[in-house]
């Protein structure tokens, strides 16, 4: 299957959202539900207020995510920060990627926190966030060491949002 393949699939489909892992293997989703959108908006507004570019911030748009056997991959991160725009598409290039952030929904405990971050590591995307929806938000902010992520931070989302996006290198 290919990423035009992933594609079709979902322009035939407004129900569900697709993934490919760079070894082919699919995987289908609902689309998120409300604390999901929410909890990605207002990680969006801090962005933006903390002075990173509305052009350089995005949710659900796909990446390409290549494979350490040289097949390639189609992920949909919940939120996406890059260091410059990007041009237009619909499985973008990694080599921008500052973060990705992950927000937790039921089901996707295991490809979010396992699966993805083993890719993303792969593919050399510098931070990588995960968001549970439990009644703290969570978040755990990994940063890339050495070809895997080390858990930097584990904290509420209340309080990473009273923090400055300097903090955590994204401006």
């Amino acid at each position: 299957m290919t990423l035009d393949d992933l594609t079709a699939m979902m322009a035939a489909d407004d129900n569900h959202r697709y993934e490919i892992s760079p070894d082919g293997v699919l995987s289908t989703k609902p689309p998120p539900g409300y604390n999901h959108a929410i909890i990605a908006t207002r990680l969006m507004v801090w962005l933006a207020q903390g002075g990173v570019p509305a052009d350089h911030i995005a949710q659900a748009v796909g990446l390409r995510i290549p494979g350490r056997d040289g097949g390639v991959g189609g992920r949909i991160p919940d939120l996406i920060v890059w260091s410059k725009a990007q041009a237009d598409g619909v499985w973008l290039p990694v080599a921008d990627v500052l973060l990705v952030v992950e927000i937790v929904s039921p089901g996707s405990e295991g490809i979010d926190t396992v699966t993805k971050r083993s890719e993303y590591a792969a593919a050399g995307i510098g931070q990588y966030w995960v968001v549970d929806q439990d009644s703290a938000q969570t978040v755990t902010m990994n940063r890339l060491a050495d070809d895997q992520y080390v858990a930097r931070a584990t904290t509420p989302l209340a309080w990473l949002l009273n923090t400055s996006v300097d903090e955590h290198g994204l401006s």
